[in-house]
């Protein structure tokens, strides 16, 4: 198998104790993981949230994009309800890598949009792919979610992956930095705003 467990540990956060879950992905040669608050009944719908590794939102607060206020949210509403999961998945920048994503962000600078900037340095408008969430459910022995996301190429993506996904919005962090960038992922991404 390509995504294989690696280990697990406790977790504590503002938001409350989540326990983590490592999973190394052969194929891309890369470190994924789940973060998973509470117990997850193989019977019941899990809320989940796909979010794609954003050094810059994540970590460094930036107010370009809305990533890491979106990771905040879901870990909130996951603690809120008392149960659920978020995969953080090492594809930063829509999959492009870090260097390539500041690359990216200096074409905006020049008046691109972030669409424009990916295709501009030689890459789709979105990189990323979602099949190695597959193992990751079935060694946390989940297939129900409810995946808040504004992306519903996520959704298509789990569903053909035979999973049953329904979709929540996560609007959040819109700001004047980043108002331009949340009307091309709604306008050239298909990204919905409700």
């Amino acid at each position: 198998m390509a995504v294989k467990f690696v280990s697990s540990s406790k977790l504590p956060t503002e938001f409350g104790e989540f326990s983590i879950h490592a999973f190394e992905d052969s194929n891309e040669n890369k470190e994924h993981v789940a973060l998973v608050y509470g117990e997850l009944a193989a019977n019941e719908k899990i809320l989940a949230r796909i979010h794609s590794e954003c050094l810059t939102g994540d970590a460094m607060f930036s107010l370009r994009c809305d990533c890491g206020s979106q990771l905040r949210e879901a870990m909130h509403r996951i603690a809120a309800r008392g149960n659920g999961l978020i995969f953080y998945l090492r594809q930063e920048g829509r999959n492009i890598g870090l260097s390539n994503k500041i690359r990216a962000y200096h074409l905006q600078d020049e008046g691109a949009d972030t669409v424009e900037a990916n295709q501009a340095l030689g890459f789709d408008a979105d990189e990323r792919r979602y099949e190695m969430c597959l193992p990751m459910l079935e060694h946390l022995g989940v297939s129900d979610l409810e995946l808040m996301t504004n992306n519903p190429l996520k959704v298509d993506a789990l569903q053909k992956l035979g999973l049953s996904v329904s979709r929540t919005p996560i609007i959040t962090g819109e700001n004047s930095h980043n108002k331009a960038y949340l009307a091309t992922k709604r306008s050239k991404l298909g990204h919905i705003s409700e």
